[in-house]
């Protein structure tokens, strides 16, 4: 007896569609993919949207308006299972570094002025599971070909896949990299969840964490670990907001007030 097909829809909130472009971009796989599955809505790739009840939706990019919170729970009302595709969906991605709300309307302010919106309110951005619950995360900015496909595979075969608990530094010992660490270089390594292969260490540059953060990483240890190399608690700060959002940047500038 043929297995029913599951009912995907892929959607595109606030960012640069990276995500949802590197799944066009599996073009030896693209007919197999669109072949194993139903897929309902992807208004990247096709012109036939079905907005109805589905299995799976797969959603990128951040929170930053009124009308896409609206979007978000009407997908999340018509889903089984959300996918937090990226970290512009995980955590709030480049656009959500800024987690200050004055900071945040000063610098909407400077760009805006006093124009009214007449299509949708800006709101600070943020991660979709700040409004929904989400089930599985798939990290990467943007997300990888072969992450994808392993992701996309295991729930085809109703195999729910597993996020990395390892830091890039494991595939950083694996590639027998020199720890930049050791050579007083801020490299995020020890906080960043493992996917990438380490390809930025492997060309002796410095990991920023564009795979997101890792739920299991010594954070406190890592703190410590940047300022006995020299660098400031802004810095650090800072440097983990860019592609952690708000998530991890509150958690690095909170124990630096605690410090001081």
């Amino acid at each position: 007896m043929d297995q029913k097909k599951l009912k995907i829809g892929i959607y595109e909130l606030t960012g640069c569609a990276g995500c949802a472009l590197m799944i066009l971009d599996c073009e030896k796989e693209l007919v197999s993919i669109f072949n194993a599955v139903d897929i309902q809505s992807f208004l990247m790739a096709k012109s036939d949207n079905i907005e109805g009840e589905m299995d799976v939706a797969l959603v990128e990019g951040s929170v930053t308006t009124e009308k896409e919170i609206e979007e978000l729970k009407d997908i999340r009302e018509r889903a089984k299972l959300v996918v937090a595709m990226g970290l512009c969906a995980s955590v709030g991605g480049i656009q959500a570094r800024f987690s200050d709300e004055k900071i945040w309307n000063d610098n909407y302010n400077s760009v805006y002025g006093d124009t009214a919106m007449t299509h949708a309110a800006a709101v600070p951005s943020k991660p979709i599971d700040a409004y929904i619950a989400v089930d599985f995360y798939l990290p990467g900015c943007p997300i990888g070909k072969e992450q994808f496909l392993h992701f996309f595979t295991r729930f085809v075969k109703g195999s729910p896949p597993e996020k990395s608990h390892n830091p890039v530094c494991v595939s950083c010992k694996y590639n027998e990299n020199d720890c930049l660490l050791k050579k007083n270089i801020l490299c995020l390594g020890p906080v960043t969840t493992d996917g990438c292969g380490s390809i930025c260490v492997n060309h002796n540059l410095p990991c920023i964490g564009c795979w997101g953060p890792l739920d299991v990483a010594n954070r406190t240890s890592e703190f410590y670990l940047l300022q006995e190399k020299g660098y400031g608690i802004d810095e650090i700060t800072k440097r983990m907001a860019n592609f952690s959002g708000i998530k991890v940047a509150d958690f690095f500038e909170k124990i630096g007030k605690e410090k001081k």
